[in-house]
C-alpha cells in the first residue's frame, strides 16, 4: 500500500511527534492513501509556515510503502471504516486528554478534519450529545488517515521518495 505525507520538508526517517494539543489518534506520525489530500496539507503547512516564519517553505510530499497484511499479523492495529461511536470516543479521549493512551500500534480512519472538527469541538464542550454527533457526521465527506502510534510501528513504513507540491 503507498501512503503520502503532507509537510515542509521532505521526511525520510518518520519519527512519533508529540505536540501540545492532542491529535485523532494520539500522538503519532500520520500519512493517508489519497494523494491529493496529503497535497493539500502540504499546502497548508507551507502557507502556514509563511505566514509566521520569515524563511521560504516549500510544500513537499513524502511518499512510502506498506506491506499492511505483514502488518497486521505483528502489530495491534484498530481500524475505523466510517465515523462511528467508537472512533468518535477514541477522538475525544486522544483530543481532551494529552497524556490520554490507546493500545494500538497503528490506527486508521476518518480524519476530524475542520468540518468534522466543529462537530467533535461541540461535544467537547458539552453543547452537542455524542450520539447527535455520529448523526450529523454521517453527511459528510470525512478524508482517511493512517496514524502510526507506535517505534515499532515505524519500522513497517519505507520510505520511497519526495516531490515538491506545486500550486
Amino acid at each position: 500500500m503507498r501512503l503520502y505525507h503532507g509537510s515542509t520538508l521532505p521526511i525520510k526517517t518518520p519519527q512519533i511527534i508529540r505536540s501540545a494539543i492532542g491529535r485523532d489518534f494520539g500522538f503519532g506520525f500520520y500519512t493517508t492513501d489519497i494523494k491529493e489530500q496529503a497535497e493539500r496539507w502540504a499546502l497548508r503547512r507551507k502557507h502556514s509556515a509563511l505566514r509566521n516564519e520569515t524563511i521560504e517553505a516549500q510544500a513537499i510530499m513524502s511518499i512510502y510503502e506498506i506491506d499492511i497484511e505483514a502488518a497486521k499479523k505483528d502489530l495491534s492495529f484498530k481500524n475505523f471504516p466510517e465515523a462511528t461511536m467508537d472512533w468518535l470516543n477514541l477522538i475525544l479521549s486522544c483530543r481532551s486528554d494529552r497524556h490520554f493512551t490507546h493500545p494500538y500500534d497503528i490506527v486508521t480512519g476518518k480524519i476530524a478534519n475542520d468540518s468534522v472538527g466543529e462537530t467533535v469541538s461541540y461535544v467537547l464542550a458539552g453543547i452537542m450529545r455524542k450520539e447527535d454527533a455520529i448523526e450529523r457526521l454521517k453527511f459528510q465527506h470525512i478524508n482517511n488517515q493512517l496514524a502510526f502510534c507506535t517505534e515499532r510501528s515505524l519500522s513497517f513504513l519505507k520510505y520511497i521518495s519526495n516531490y515538491i507540491v506545486e500550486e
